[in-house]
């Protein structure tokens, strides 16, 4: 396999949601799966734990869930992409039947890793601030973007799924994770149906960063 180099496997990584039900060879799960165990946390503490689902009962059940979580997303989405221009709405139509795709076919996907954590062993920083708290995410997304990245490598198709967070008791049930640990994302993998990753489409630098305050352009 042609290796990919790290600012290529982030400039390309597609959300891939339309993935084969081959099975993924085990050498290839083990080392995306190490790759997750790399990623920073607070304190070194790894504050997270990964179910990595291949049995097929499991796979529906979830998927059922996945599917009517997607149904309620899905339907404001649409709603709201009405008053779109031609070019922009057919971008997001593309969007949305891939994703109706992917509801439809979860159980497909040879491999499904949902990523639990732990809020009790976090340093969650703004824990007391008027507004969404985001610190704890920083102790589970890079080890997810990790798999993600790694996937990219070793050519699977991956997507970064939290639907199923709104349903977390009932996943609690199926998959027997203790209190307190709760869902924080669950990643679909496996060989892409069509061409899998490539190029991306992303605001520049220009628009995303400031020169030491805000407003002052990079």
């Amino acid at each position: 396999m042609e290796e990919t180099g790290v600012y290529e496997a982030m400039s390309t990584l597609r959300a891939v949601r339309r993935l084969r039900s081959d099975p993924l060879p085990d050498e290839v799960l083990e080392r995306v799966l190490e790759a997750a165990t790399w990623a920073p946390t607070g304190g070194n503490l790894q504050p997270w734990r990964a179910i990595v689902l291949r049995d097929p009962e499991l796979k529906a059940a979830t998927g059922r869930l996945y599917a009517d979580c997607w149904q309620r997303y899905v339907g404001g989405h649409r709603a709201a992409i009405d008053g779109l221009g031609a070019e922009l709405k057919a971008s997001q139509e593309r969007m949305l039947a891939a994703g109706d795709y992917l509801a439809e076919h979860w159980a497909d996907s040879p491999a499904i890793v949902v990523f639990c954590f732990n809020p009790e062993a976090m340093a969650i920083t703004d824990r007391a601030l008027d507004r969404v708290s985001v610190v704890g995410g920083a102790s589970v997304s890079p080890a997810v973007e990790n798999l993600l990245l790694a996937c990219r490598a070793e050519g699977l198709g991956c997507v970064l799924t939290t639907l199923l967070c709104e349903v977390e008791e009932e996943l609690r049930a199926l998959l027997g994770f203790p209190v307190p640990w709760g869902v924080a994302a669950a990643v679909p993998l496996g060989y892409p149906v069509l061409g899998g990753h490539g190029s991306i489409s992303r605001r520049p630098v220009s628009k995303m960063f400031f020169s030491d305050s805000w407003g002052k352009a990079w």
